[in-house]
């Protein structure tokens, strides 16, 4: 994380309800601001849109698991089953598939959730043992009924005083400036 002189990682304000939070999201993409993000106790429909997100690539990276998984299975069970240890039970063929579908299921649906939790992981920058917005004490009410905005300063168009003026013409209380300490 690069931030600019004097270690300032951005602007923090508070909203009143989540309304207020997809309103202010919504200017502040208007204004061209790419690096922000809102903080909420709770889901808030519609945030993805008002914040212009692209659609999220962890469908795709669950997709990918399951078929490594189903292929792999399928893979381990034909060697198993047809060229190191073949058994003929009762006349069956070596390569009876409906006796393998709940191994192929089970191992499919356990690489979708490894991949569905390290990709949540992997996409969200996690683990971080520490953020700049740990150091507000008025952060600290977005566990229970606190909404925010942060625009970052790693913005190419940030300036601390007219992102200060932006959130204050938005409505927003509570303007605190954020600086990085570790």
């Amino acid at each position: 994380m690069s931030t600019t002189k004097n270690n300032l990682y951005g602007i923090l304000a508070e909203v009143r309800n989540p309304k207020e939070l997809i309103d202010v999201a919504k200017l502040v993409d208007k204004s061209g601001y790419k690096n922000y993000d809102t903080f909420s106790p709770f889901p808030v429909h519609g945030m993805d849109k008002a914040m212009n997100l692209n659609k999220s690539k962890l469908g795709w990276i669950v997709l990918g698991h399951g078929i490594v998984g189903l292929t792999g299975a399928f893979a381990m069970i034909y060697y198993m089953m047809v060229y190191d240890y073949p058994l003929n039970i009762s006349g069956k063929t070596l390569m009876n598939i409906p006796a393998w579908i709940p191994v192929m299921f089970e191992l499919t649906i356990l690489l979708s959730a490894f991949g569905a939790v390290f990709g949540m992981f992997f996409l969200n920058g996690l683990p971080k043992f520490n953020h700049p917005l740990f150091n507000s004490e008025q952060f600290k009410k977005v566990t229970d009924d606190g909404f925010f905005i942060c625009i970052e300063a790693e913005d190419p168009q940030f300036d601390a005083e007219k992102v200060e003026k932006l959130l204050k013409n938005a409505g927003a209380q509570n303007i605190e400036t954020i600086h990085d300490e570790s």
